[in-house]
C-alpha cells in the first residue's frame, strides 16, 4: 500500500512539495528514506537537524560522548542544560520536537567492526560526521561493502571539505582512494588544538544534509566521486575530481 500523506504532511512540506523537482512523489521519497548519521557534533547536528525538517522517516544517530561546553558555540542542537547528558539522548529530545515524525533511533557507542555491521544494514544512506579518521575509514569500508551512498564531511579552522560515494557504483571511489597513507594524524581534525570557527561546521554539515536529499530525490548534480573544498575565510570554493585507484587500501 503506498505512503499518502496527511493534510498536516502537505502544510508541514508545502515549501518543499511546491518544488517541481520534489512535489508529492518526492516528499513521499524523503519521508520512507533511512539516514545513519555518525557522530553528533558540529556537523552531525545540522545534518541532523535539517533531515528532520525535510521529512526524513528513520534517522539513526550515533555517538559515545556527552555535551561538554566547549561543543555548545557550534554544536546547533545542544544547550547550557544539556551540559553532561548523552550527545545522542539530548540530541534526540530536541529532534522530536522538531518533528515528531521523524523516528530517531540512538546508539551511545563507539563504533567498531562488530557493532557497526550490524547497525549500516538498516540504512540507505550513511553521513560521516566523525572527528578521527579511524572512524572515517570503518564507515568508508562498511559503506563500500554494503553498497551505501556515504557523504563525508571533515572540518578545521576555516576550511571544509564534503565528500560523496555512490557505492552501488562500482567505478566510484572511496576516501581511501584520497588518503593512502596507513597511518593518518588525527591533528587536522582535530577542533581543541586547530579550532574551529563555530559557522563553518554549520555550513558544512548543511552541505552534508543537501547531498543526501539530492541523493534520495534523484535530482540535480551530486559530488559522487569528486571533492568539495571551502575556504571560507577567503570564500574560495572549488570542486576536485578523486579518481578510483586500481591498487587502493580497502581492497
Amino acid at each position: 500500500m503506498s505512503l499518502k500523506l496527511n493534510q498536516e504532511q502537505i502544510k508541514r512540506f508545502s515549501r518543499q512539495i511546491v518544488l517541481k523537482n520534489i512535489g508529492i512523489v518526492g516528499q513521499k521519497k524523503i519521508i520512507e528514506s533511512k539516514v545513519l548519521i555518525v557522530g553528533m557534533g558540529g556537523l552531525g547536528c545540522p545534518v541532523a537537524e535539517f533531515l528532520t525538517r525535510s521529512g526524513v522517516g528513520s534517522l539513526g544517530i550515533v555517538d559515545y560522548d556527552s555535551v561538554d561546553l566547549s561543543n555548545i558555540h557550534r554544536q546547533s542542537l545542544y544547550d547550557y542544560n544539556d551540559i553532561n547528558k548523552p550527545k545522542v539522548k539530548a540530541a534526540k529530545k530536541k529532534l522530536n520536537i522538531i518533528n515528531s515524525k521523524t523516528k530517531v533511533i540512538c546508539y551511545k557507542l563507539k563504533l567498531n567492526k562488530n557493532n557497526y555491521e550490524k547497525i549500516i544494514k538498516d540504512y540507505d544512506y550513511i553521513v560521516d560526521g566523525s572527528d578521527n579518521f579511524k572512524t572515517k575509514f570503518l564507515i568508508n569500508d562498511f559503506s563500500l561493502k554494503f553498497k551505501k551512498f556515504l557523504i563525508t564531511g571533515a572540518i578545521s579552522k576555516f576550511d571544509g571539505h564534503v565528500f560523496a560515494f555512490n557505492f552501488k557504483n562500482k567505478k566510484t571511489p572511496c576516501l581511501r582512494c584520497f588518503f593512502q597513507e596507513k597511518e593518518i594524524s588525527d591533528d587536522i581534525l582535530n577542533c581543541e588544538y586547530e579550532g574551529i570557527l563555530g559557522t563553518v561546521a554549520g555550513i558544512i554539515g548543511t552541505i552534508q544534509a543537501n547531498e543526501v536529499l539530492k541523493q534520495i530525490l534523484n535530482i540535480g548534480k551530486t559530488l559522487n566521486g569528486l571533492i568539495l573544498i571551502l575556504d571560507l575565510l577567503n570564500l574560495n570554493f572549488r570542486k576536485v575530481k578523486l579518481n578510483k585507484r586500481k591498487v587502493c587500501l580497502c581492497s
